[in-house]
């Protein structure tokens, strides 16, 4: 299995089109690299979505707020990866927050800019709008799972989820840095947070994961997809 968070690199330098001040072409285009302190707020809904956002280093929350300020979180990304993508696709205002998880920097590009750049790159155009079309497969996937689906089912195919996505292969099995909060994981899968702790629990003491608050070890891929069915 391979980590599909860096599947676009392949065929684009998503930094050199969106970051050059990074390599040192700040004559390309106007962006800037901002930091962003530990929970600190990139976006608020009603913002303007006039920029696109590419992050150098760190972790973001994408989330929405529900009843009585309940944070609903839809998405955490993190290094090489692109947010705020909506505002190429005609969104005025943030519907979502995004949120520093931890110290942050990001390239800020403007709407201006990007629709210049994919202009004269077919590339970025086309990954773009793969991205977009993912991330809302992503979203209908987590809606029929909130429908079909158990909440044992939920988390254990979201652990798959971070294995495909941002895991490592060591030996025959797989790493997870940064693994997110019991509450995180919770928020992402419509259950609480203690139902979360009891599931890793009992997946630890079957010895198919180990993990702490920096990373998750998956200890068998197969046998936790082969859980995944049996739970589905």
């Amino acid at each position: 299995m391979t980590n599909q968070s860096f599947w676009y690199l392949e065929n684009i330098d998503l930094f050199g089109l969106l970051c050059p001040n990074k390599l040192g072409e700040s004559d390309v285009i106007s962006n800037q690299s901002k930091t962003f302190k530990k929970g600190s707020n990139i976006y608020l809904p009603e913002d303007d979505s006039d920029k696109l956002f590419l992050i150098n280093e760190g972790r973001i929350k994408i989330g929405v707020f529900g009843d009585g300020g309940k944070e609903i979180i839809k998405s955490i990304i993190g290094k090489g990866e692109v947010f705020g993508e909506l505002s190429i696709v005609g969104e005025t205002k943030r519907r979502d927050f995004a949120l520093a998880m931890e110290e942050t920097s990001v390239c800020v590009i403007t709407l201006d800019e990007v629709k210049e750049l994919m202009m004269e790159n077919s590339n970025l155009q086309m990954f773009l709008m793969k991205l977009i079309g993912n991330r809302i497969l992503k979203v209908e996937k987590r809606l029929e799972s909130l429908v079909f689906k158990d909440s044992r089912s939920r988390i254990v195919e979201y652990l798959l989820e971070l294995a495909q996505t941002r895991g490592q292969r060591v030996g025959y099995e797989m790493l997870v840095r940064k693994f997110n909060t019991h509450q995180e994981i919770a928020n992402l899968t419509a259950t609480s947070r203690q139902t979360v702790t009891t599931i890793l629990n009992e997946l630890r003491s079957r010895n198919l994961i180990t993990f702490d608050r920096k990373r998750l070890l998956i200890r068998d891929l197969e046998l936790l997809e082969k859980e995944a069915l049996v739970t589905a």
